[in-house]
């Protein structure tokens, strides 16, 4: 199979961190681009309102367009405009300027209003005081038009001016001066943007070589630092394979020594691989053991069909019919058991145990050992066959093993349904009383195979209290024997 670009793990790592900074680092680049460029224009909004202010004020306080003093025309471009939009004054060699209220560059001398007297006779000069003379009115005590009125607020723009052959971008400051001796007036101020225009193509410049450059060493130590992270899953996926090509189950994958998440995969992997191995190994057992326990009355019952064959009045047909009933009681054991380890599920029916037990007891035949009963009504909620199979179980292993008294006692315990089995035989030792509960165990390897059944049927018994919800489990009885003692939960009354 072709791998794809980014087919591995550590290449999208890479590949989703780099592109997580590289949009981090946009937004970043983006803001402070934004900010640097506000804060200078800020900056040159505030100098071109400081120069615009001193023009102002010169012209409020009495001095001509003409006769001001205006600052050098490279940095801050100036222009005094009247109400009829002519150009009063300009900074020394302004060559263009936009953005302002006019784009004159050369000054026009304002024609002066005489207000129609006659000046020869020096009579009448209330006409000529607001734009000449010692703008004094009449009478000599009003100064009201002596002085202009400068506006609050300046008025901001952005606009150009070429100044000595060379173009640069401004921002203009306008302020209006009122009731001067010209008029009203408007003085035009702008501040370079060069510093502005630098400082930002200059962090755009930086942010262009810089960002790359980052964005490959973010790649880079990404790559490595994943390749070394990932290092131990690719310990573990080797040593599975080779588990899986090899079907060595006692194997185990590489460990590391952190305590991260590779550490847990690598110990629950091994957990897995110890219980699979457990489990195959349980299997092969039960298979050897099952094909063992087949093979006694198979071999028997065709030793018996032989010589019946060959000498009929030789047949032994009682014993032909046992290791056939034995045969098929392992059969069935065999079945259940591979059901239950398949998952089956117990179903939901309700199961009065004392009538179950009293129904087995009734169908065992009269040679068996005694059996003493203390039945109470109780019900659980399960498979009738398979807790029928328990009982009877219990009772066989009793009544095997019994001197001469079994007992059986069903009750409620709180939320639990009791039953116990006991007898007054030998009883179980304390270091067997676990083992006794796997599969094809006997305790006792001396007697007779015959007698002592094919070690399945406590086995069968615990698996199918553990898959009702219950438990079993063994303990010395009163008698001195053994007391087998079943869980189950109860089912509420309706």
């Amino acid at each position: 199979m072709r791998r794809r670009l980014f087919g591995s793990v550590r290449a999208r790592a890479t590949l989703g961190a780099t592109l997580v900074v590289a949009v981090a680092l946009l937004a970043a680049g983006a803001s402070v681009l934004l900010a640097l460029r506000s804060n200078l224009t800020d900056q040159a909004s505030s100098e071109a309102e400081s120069s615009v202010r001193k023009v102002a004020v010169s012209i409020a306080t009495g001095t001509a367009p003409a006769a001001l003093e205006l600052p050098d025309g490279d940095d801050t471009p100036v222009q005094v405009v009247d109400g009829d939009g002519r150009l009063l004054a300009a900074s020394e060699d302004l060559e263009r300027i936009s953005g302002t209220g006019s784009s004159a560059v050369k000054p026009v001398t304002p024609p002066v209003d005489d207000g129609g007297g006659d000046d020869a006779g020096g009579e009448d000069d209330g006409g000529s005081d607001r734009h000449g003379g010692n703008g004094k009115g009449k009478g000599g005590d009003d100064d009201s038009y002596a002085y202009g009125e400068i506006a609050d607020d300046a008025d901001g723009g952005m606009g150009s001016a070429t100044v000595d052959g060379e173009t640069r971008d401004y921002r203009f400051a306008a302020l209006e001066v009122k009731n001067t001796r010209q008029g009203d007036l408007t003085v035009y101020a702008g501040a370079s943007l060069s510093a502005e225009q630098s400082a930002v193509g200059t962090a755009l410049t930086v942010m262009l070589i810089g960002f790359p450059v980052l964005l490959g060493v973010v790649g880079a130590v990404t790559w490595l630092v994943t390749r070394r992270a990932l290092r131990p899953v690719e310990g573990i996926r080797s040593e599975m394979s080779a588990i899986t090509a090899s079907q060595d189950l006692a194997r185990r994958v590489p460990e590391p020594a952190t305590h991260d998440e590779v550490a847990r995969l690598a110990r629950t992997t091994n957990a897995t691989l110890a219980a699979l191995e457990t489990s195959v190994e349980r299997q092969r057992r039960f298979v050897a053991d099952a094909s063992h326990e087949l093979r006694s009355p198979i071999a028997s019952l065709r030793t018996q069909l032989e010589v019946g064959a060959a000498h009929p009045e030789l047949l032994d047909v009682d014993g032909a019919v046992a290791d056939t009933v034995r045969l098929q009681e392992l059969a069935a054991g065999l079945l259940l058991l591979a059901r239950l380890d398949a998952g089956e599920r117990p179903g939901e029916a309700r199961v009065d145990l004392a009538a179950l037990a009293g129904e087995e007891l009734s169908q065992r035949p009269a040679g068996r050992v005694a059996v003493r009963t203390y039945l109470e009504p109780v019900e659980v909620a399960g498979s009738r066959s398979q807790l029928a199979r328990v009982v009877g179980n219990l009772l066989d292993n009793a009544q095997r093993h019994a001197r001469s008294r079994v007992d059986i006692a069903v009750r409620a315990e709180g939320p639990w349904a009791v039953v116990e089995v006991g007898d007054d035989g030998a009883g179980v030792p304390e270091a067997e009383r676990e083992r006794i509960f796997e599969r094809f165990v006997r305790l006792d390897d001396a007697r007779a195979r015959d007698d002592g059944g094919a070690g399945l049927g406590l086995a069968i018994a615990r698996d199918v209290a553990v898959r009702h919800g219950g438990a079993l489990t063994v303990r010395s009885s009163p008698a001195a024997g053994a007391l087998f003692e079943l869980r189950l939960p109860v089912v509420p009354v309706a």
